[in-house]
């Protein structure tokens, strides 16, 4: 790492002082093997284990990756491992921060490294998927020709935010979240550290479970949660972190959940499944991970006007009113009483018969369509009032449905290519057995049914 003055103080202040330092960054790990979770990753031969000199240089050096994992999984972590374990030059560069002009500069001075005392460079790129096209490309001749190996991390999904040319030249990791015996063995070894709370307190099991559950795999929010508690604790004299002192510095659970990302269209999908699913109360999980995590609420009414039709459709008439009311309704009221409209829907939606006939119906009328089945219109169908139309045949010939006893006119409706399709295939799920009863009728008296 090449770091400025003001970095370098602040780094070595760190070292000689680092109770000044939160217990997160004191718990770093310092060596591959200090690393919990990810073991997948961490295996003799891995890429990771090649960055730190386990493995081959040269032409058969390691190759660049990508990190990519939810926030809390040790991506920066590993980069730091990575740092201090190295030997070769490591720089390190945040998107939120850095263009194209820091880049290039990395870059030349990773050339000039090589060429003037053959140094090889490791460059650690934080929140790749905030650098736009034009910023990844320039990327793509240092990583190609290796003038340096690159460690990028993101949370988001690399196949929609990093371009294609630099992901087929890197090597994709995945981050999985840690799980609570990963986090489990990190929050004991913060306790009894000397790095760490050098066993000051005890962590009754109750609120380990606690301290787990709300860190939701993600080690930072577990050792920043643990520090606060801790912290009380001892402010109050205790020499344990009971359940309350820590449910007293922790307000709640951070929902894991990027709006802007996978997260919002991963859990929107969830979502709608669970309704399709009739399982109301994985439903209610969903839309509430949404609506805590300040998810638009026209966003989730929408959402939820497409699943009355796409899903339920005749089955439940009712259900798509129910859904355009209450979409009108969260348009007015907005958060916090939205979330009452919207529990009411999804409930309503989730619990609701199910039919997927009216989508299919549309989807094989318009596949019929897109292959070139239409034709003409009928000419006793086409419109009549018009001067002239009589003499082209217009009209001629069609019967009033409404001018017979059953209301219903054994005429031919659909053009020739398709007069013989049925596309609505009714179930008897709910109210769409009554559909289904009525389409069978009106089928026979058009003369269609088959016979």
């Amino acid at each position: 790492m090449e770091p400025d003055l003001f970095t370098a103080a602040a780094e070595d202040r760190q070292e000689k002082d680092p109770a000044g330092s939160p217990l997160a960054v004191r718990m770093r790990p310092r060596t591959l093997d200090e690393v919990v979770g990810q073991q997948h990753l961490l295996k003799p031969g891995s890429p990771l284990r090649r960055l730190v000199g386990e493995g081959a240089t040269g032409p058969a050096g390691p190759s660049s990756v990508i990190l990519w994992g939810p926030p809390g999984t040790g991506k920066t972590t590993l980069a730091y491992v990575v740092s201090k374990a190295t030997n070769k030059r490591f720089v390190e560069l945040s998107a939120i921060t850095a263009g194209v002009k820091e880049v290039r500069a990395v870059i030349d001075g990773a050339r000039r490294a090589i060429g003037g005392y053959g140094k090889e460079t490791v460059l650690f790129l934080d929140e790749i998927h905030r650098f736009s096209k034009a910023q990844q490309d320039s990327l793509l001749p240092a990583v190609e020709n290796r003038w340096v190996t690159l460690i990028a991390a993101t949370t988001e999904n690399p196949y929609f935010s990093i371009i294609s040319p630099l992901l087929s030249r890197s090597l994709l990791l995945t981050l999985e979240p840690l799980t609570d015996d990963d986090l489990r063995d990190l929050v004991r070894r913060a306790l009894t550290d000397e790095r760490g709370l050098k066993g000051s307190l005890t962590l009754p099991e109750d609120t380990e479970a606690h301290l787990l559950r709300i860190a939701g795999g993600d080690a930072r929010r577990a050792l920043t949660a643990l520090e606060a508690a801790a912290g009380a604790a001892l402010d109050q004299g205790e020499t344990g972190i009971s359940l309350q002192t820590l449910e007293q510095t922790v307000d709640r659970a951070a929902v894991k959940y990027d709006r802007d990302g996978d997260q919002h269209y991963d859990v929107a999908s969830a979502l709608i499944k669970s309704i399709r699913g009739s399982d109301v109360d994985a439903a209610l999980h969903y839309l509430a991970r949404m609506i805590e995590a300040g998810e638009d609420p026209r966003f989730i009414a929408r959402r939820l006007m497409i699943s009355a039709s796409e899903d339920i459709g005749l089955a439940d008439p009712n259900a798509l009113p129910i859904a355009v009311a209450a979409a009108q309704a969260v348009a007015m009221i907005g958060f916090p009483e939205a979330a009452l409209t919207l529990s009411h829907v999804t409930i309503a939606l989730a619990l609701a018969p199910k039919s997927n006939a009216a989508t299919t119906a549309i989807g094989a009328a318009l596949d019929d369509v897109r292959k070139g089945l239409a034709g003409p219109v009928p000419p006793h169908l086409r419109d009549g009032h018009y001067k002239g139309a009589a003499k082209l045949g217009h009209a001629q010939g069609y019967v009033y449905p409404h001018d017979l006893p059953e209301g219903i006119a054994a005429q031919q409706y659909a053009p020739d290519a398709i007069k013989d399709r049925e596309y609505y295939e009714p179930t008897r799920h709910g109210a769409e057995a009554r559909y289904a009863d009525a389409v069978e009728w009106t089928r026979q008296h058009l003369g269609r049914d088959g016979s």
